[in-house]
């Protein structure tokens, strides 16, 4: 009787880069949806990792999240990539509410050397689903946001990275005395994705943000 194996994709450094910033992208408008930083209107539904996605159709956002997506996937390609921080703040008081810190580790080998390696496309999209899901169910366990909010993303980056004009060096935007959720994690092999809401402290890192802001 003839064994069954599972089929393995070969993965590239560029290919890992793409599937993890369009992740955060999708990962994004998912987080702004489900905590209402923008209104339920303003998105629309569209499938991706074969589930229901939902995003938003405010042009500024559209611009901001796709030169945010772009950037990301510069940085993951060189391997300079730490952390980045999707942050949600009262928009009235500027108080950070939520910081939804994403935590990147980077295979050396690849980026040093070139090789690839390989994981199943369906296995890469099974561990993606687990975390839109948790995503999607964060308002059963998360405090309601009751005002007005705005949000900013931070990237985390090695000191030696280059940064480009339109981002700036920024504060981390810390919430004092933090409750914290873990959520699952994602691992293209190259790059692995590990994920909670809350605060962590870093050290001997740089911090910058789009300098065009958030959108209101």
């Amino acid at each position: 009787m003839a064994s069954r194996t599972a089929t393995k994709d070969i993965i590239t450094l560029r290919g890992s880069a793409a599937i993890v910033s369009e992740f955060f992208g999708y990962a994004a408008n998912s987080i702004l949806y489900n905590r209402g930083v923008y209104p339920e209107e303003s998105f629309a539904k569209v499938k991706k990792y074969g589930l229901p996605m939902l995003l938003t159709q405010d042009e500024g956002v559209k611009s901001f999240l796709s030169n945010l997506t772009a950037q990301l996937s510069e940085w993951l390609e060189s391997g300079k990539l730490q952390r980045v921080v999707l942050v949600i703040m009262s928009k009235a008081t500027g108080e950070v509410l939520e910081r939804w810190n994403f935590s990147i580790e980077t295979d050396k080998e690849v980026v040093e050397k070139g090789v690839t390696r390989e994981k199943s496309d369906k296995e890469i999209m099974r561990e993606i689903q687990a975390i839109m899901r948790q995503i999607a169910s964060s308002i059963t366990y998360l405090p309601c946001l009751d005002e007005p909010c705005v949000f900013d993303v931070l990237a985390y980056t090695d000191t030696d990275v280059a940064v480009p004009f339109t981002w700036i060096e920024s504060d981390p935007k810390l919430i004092a005395n933090p409750q914290m959720v873990k959520l699952h994690s994602f691992d293209t092999k190259i790059h692995k994705w590990l994920k909670s809401s809350g605060h962590v402290h870093f050290h001997q890192l740089k911090i910058f943000n789009l300098l065009s802001g958030y959108p209101d």
